[in-house]
């Protein structure tokens, strides 16, 4: 029997977030738990049980996982280090293995460790031996290190954005597993560094120029002697010292190969690099078109997008539209815990006096209300996109005007529109909701919507990169720096 070993770590920070992240924004399983829970799924680990399953002769040795709640700011230093030394301790634990797969994401930061995948890997592989095979999947905002392809034997990317295709990606990790258990692929990574942050509708693999560099790179992978490709964009709201862009090839046991596909596709994203920025509207801007469109107008707050790492409590929009005294029916998300002590403390149907906005990042100022309170959850319900259960915490619907507030007590995702459809809320009865995403699907609010305006913002993941601070990247990077210039070389990695 071939004997694999399966473990997963999971989160993407924001550098500009002030609120660190902890242990506890983790769920965290252990042995059969993490099989029951991720088989049948699309998720990576999901999709590589899918192809292990299929192989009588294989065994499966599940070991950790650590998968953040959501998206956040730096990991502190001590949560790090019990995520990593449960995660070590697994490890040592399991018996001798053939080989391991790992499904990462890549865009950690921690307080004192700025690649936390990579000491990962860097540990596993002291504890595995020279040896045994690793193969890592990884999302596509992921900063590639060096120590992540030092300490893996092949990298697995994935292709689309917004992801769609974790499932899919899991399958291709597997599979490329097995090859090397089977004896029918040595592999050679090249990887080609690219001195450019990214961000914008552009990005998106089905109708933006990025998705002709990924499908470049999806044609070198499913060739002969073709292991695995893609690009990597980053995070651009990790600062740590490798950020960038990356053009990523695996080939079986060619190396100038590898070498030279990198190269091309690194040359084919440098070509249109500064394409892949997000045109923004301003505050006024936004209100004015908001005001003078006919139908439901959609903004894009991609500055407080919890997914992305911010905290979620921004009220920059809310405190524009009224200063410019939008009075069209309005639906805005905002992470704010008093405001949802004090909904609680009214119950439902009475008038609260609170603020919103500002209770996390301080960069905003609360902003007082009087509100209505329509509703009132424990903040646990169902998402749209697969199912999985969220948690938001203890969540109030607020009303004050025309503007419906749904205040959660914690960050969660919104990139779809489960927040508000589990609070009763249909965004296509408003004139203007507020979407705290860069991207969504085209059916969850494109597909229907009068306009879409991507929102000049602040925020800790705002598009307007320029805005933020970066202090640990290499410079100099675009857009960060003028007159930027790309020096394409190849680095190869190739485990003996």
């Amino acid at each position: 029997m071939i004997k694999i070993l399966v473990g997963e770590c999971m989160q993407e920070v924001s550098s500009f977030n002030p609120i660190p992240s902890h242990y506890a924004d983790f769920i965290v399983s252990y042995g059969d738990e993490i099989l029951s829970y991720h088989r049948g799924i699309q998720t990576g680990i999901g999709g590589a049980l899918h192809i292990f399953d299929a192989r009588p002769d294989v065994t499966i040795l599940p070991t950790y996982s650590a998968r953040a709640i959501t998206s956040g700011g730096t990991l502190g230093a001590a949560d790090f280090r019990q995520i990593a030394a449960e995660f070590l301790t697994t490890i040592k634990a399991a018996p001798p293995v053939d080989a391991v797969y790992l499904s990462l994401h890549g865009a950690m930061s921690a307080q004192d460790e700025d690649d936390p995948e990579g000491y990962l890997l860097a540990e596993i592989r002291q504890i595995m031996g020279e040896q045994i095979p690793i193969v890592i999947s990884l999302d596509l905002h992921a900063i590639l290190t060096d120590r992540m392809l030092q300490h893996s034997n092949a990298v697995v990317v994935y292709h689309t954005y917004p992801h769609v295709d974790f499932s899919q990606t899991g399958e291709r990790a597997a599979r490329l597993l097995l090859k090397i258990l089977d004896g029918t692929a040595q592999p050679v990574t090249a990887r080609v560094a690219i001195p450019a942050l990214v961000r914008g509708d552009e990005l998106i693999t089905e109708t933006g120029l990025f998705g002709l560099v990924v499908s470049s790179a999806i044609q070198i992978e499913q060739s002969p002697g073709g292991l695995s490709a893609g690009m990597f964009i980053g995070n651009p709201f990790t600062d740590v010292p490798e950020l960038c862009s990356n053009s990523l090839v695996v080939t079986d046991g060619n190396p100038q190969r590898a070498a030279r596909e990198a190269l091309r596709l690194a040359q084919d994203f440098w070509s249109v690099h500064e394409r892949l920025q997000q045109p923004l509207k301003s505050l006024a801007e936004a209100v004015q078109i908001a005001a003078t469109t006919r139908g439901t107008v959609i903004f894009s707050d991609a500055a407080d997008a919890t997914s992305s790492g911010a905290p979620g409590d921004s009220n920059a929009i809310l405190r524009a539209l009224a200063e410019k005294g939008y009075n069209g029916r309005v639906l805005l998300p905002i992470v704010d815990p008093p405001a949802v002590r004090a909904a609680f403390a009214a119950g439902i149907g009475h008038i609260v006096h609170t603020q919103v906005g500002g209770a996390l990042d301080r960069r905003f100022t609360p902003l007082a209300i009087e509100a209505r309170v329509h509703l009132l959850s424990d903040g646990y319900f169902a998402n749209e996109s697969d199912g999985e259960t969220w948690f938001a915490g203890e969540t109030a619907v607020l009303q004050t005007g025309a503007i419906t507030l749904v205040v959660t007590s914690r960050p969660v995702s919104l990139y779809d529109r489960s927040l508000f459809l589990a609070h009763g809320q249909d965004p296509t009865r408003f004139d203007l909701v507020v979407v705290k995403s860069p991207h969504c699907q085209h059916h969850f609010f494109e597909d229907w919507a009068a306009r879409l305006v991507n929102v000049d913002a602040p925020g800790a993941t705002s598009a307007n990169l320029r805005s933020l601070g970066h202090t640990q990247c290499h410079r100099p990077i675009f857009p960060l720096d003028k007159d930027v210039t790309f020096e394409p070389r190849a680095r190869l990695f190739q485990r003996a």
